[in-house]
């Protein structure tokens, strides 16, 4: 669809409720299940255009918040093994354009990682808009899902198996979860 659609929501800068937002991922561990995280540290905003054409957004993410449930992985996953938080403290994405209407949408940007910045896209599916009782604002909400390679980002850490087995898949599932405040 053209980038000529607007989007059902005011103009101005939408910025994440950090508190309802979920930057999530899953990889595959020895081929057998899948280990999930997430990133606590999001900042986000959205701005909102006249037509998706003049509408953007962009996402920083503290890598330092990197969650699994386990204390051991998530400072692994912190080392330069995987992410190298303390030489790229940050994850960050940008987007180049928005197409589609109604409730699916596609999103297309540039995620950074580890100092190496890709084209990706994101299926997007938008829940609509609600107001919050607790402070009247106007909240928005999506979610967002898409696949990498962590290759792609020189995350290449790995353990073999055997045969062309290895601990851990280069496939990543990403998925969010935002909720967006309105501007006031």
């Amino acid at each position: 669809m053209s980038n000529s659609t607007s989007l059902p929501l005011s103009t101005g800068t939408w910025t994440n409720d950090a508190a309802h937002t979920t930057v999530g991922f899953t990889v595959r561990h020895l081929g057998l299940a899948k280990v999930r995280g997430r990133f606590d540290g999001v900042v986000a905003t959205m701005t909102v255009g006249d037509d998706l054409a003049s509408t953007s957004i962009s996402a920083v993410i503290d890598m330092s918040t990197v969650s699994t449930g386990n204390a051991d992985r998530d400072g692994h996953l912190r080392s330069s093994d995987f992410f190298d938080a303390d030489t790229n403290p940050t994850m960050a994405f940008e987007s180049t354009s928005i197409s589609g209407s109604g409730d699916e949408y596609t999103l297309a940007g540039n995620l950074t990682i580890n100092g190496v910045t890709r084209a990706i896209e994101f299926d997007v599916e938008f829940f609509g808009t609600s107001v919050f009782p607790m402070d009247q604002s106007t909240r928005a909400g999506f979610s967002a899902e898409t696949s990498i390679s962590r290759k792609d980002f020189g995350i290449e850490f790995n353990v073999p198996l055997g045969g062309d087995k290895v601990m851990i898949s280069d496939k990543v599932a990403i998925e969010l979860d935002l909720q967006f405040v309105a501007p006031a």
